[in-house]
C-alpha cells in the first residue's frame, strides 16, 4: 500500500511539474480540426481564501479533470458516464474507497454538462461544502471557455 502511494506521489509530482503553453495549445487546435487531439489545461485559483489545482485533460470522448487542494495529493477518483436509455448519469468511485458527495456529485453533474464520460480525481476537504461549490463552478468555467461543454437545449 505504501508502494503505491509513493508511486502515485511521484506520477502526481511529474504531472504537476508539467508546463502547458495555452497559446500553442489554441494554435494546435486552430489548425488541426481532429478530434484525435489530446489537450491539456492546468492552472490554479484562490477560492474562500484555499489555493485550488486544476488539470484538465481532453480525450476524444472523455475528459478527465483533477482539483487538489493545498497539494499534489491524487484523492478519490470518480468515473461518470450517461447511461441510456433513461438519459441518467452512473458514477463509481474507482480509488479511495466508498463514493462520497463530495467528488461523485461533481462528476456527475460534469457528465451532464458536456455529454461526456468523465473522470474526476478529487482532493477537497469533504467538510467545506462551499468549497466544492465553488471550485465546481472554477472548472466549469474553464470548460465553458475551452468549448467542451455542449450548448444548452433550448
Amino acid at each position: 500500500m505504501a508502494d503505491e502511494a509513493s508511486g502515485l506521489d511521484q506520477v502526481l509530482r511529474s504531472v504537476e511539474s508539467m508546463k502547458v503553453d495555452e497559446q500553442s495549445k489554441q494554435d494546435n487546435a486552430d489548425t488541426n480540426s481532429s478530434d484525435s487531439n489530446l489537450q491539456i489545461t492546468c492552472f490554479s485559483d484562490l477560492v474562500d481564501d484555499v489555493t485550488l489545482h486544476f488539470q484538465i485533460i481532453r480525450f476524444p470522448n472523455q475528459i478527465y479533470a483533477w482539483i487538489g487542494c493545498n497539494s499534489a495529493k491524487f484523492g478519490r477518483l470518480y468515473a461518470a458516464a450517461p447511461t441510456r436509455p433513461n438519459n441518467t448519469v452512473s458514477v463509481s468511485s474507482i480509488l479511495g474507497g466508498v463514493s462520497d458527495n463530495t467528488g461523485s456529485g461533481i462528476a456527475r453533474r460534469l457528465v451532464i454538462k458536456t455529454g461526456l464520460n468523465v473522470i474526476l480525481a478529487c482532493n477537497i476537504p469533504k467538510n467545506s461544502p462551499m468549497l466544492e461549490v465553488n471550485a465546481e463552478k472554477k472548472l466549469v468555467e474553464k470548460l465553458i471557455s475551452l468549448g467542451y461543454t455542449r450548448p444548452k437545449s433550448s
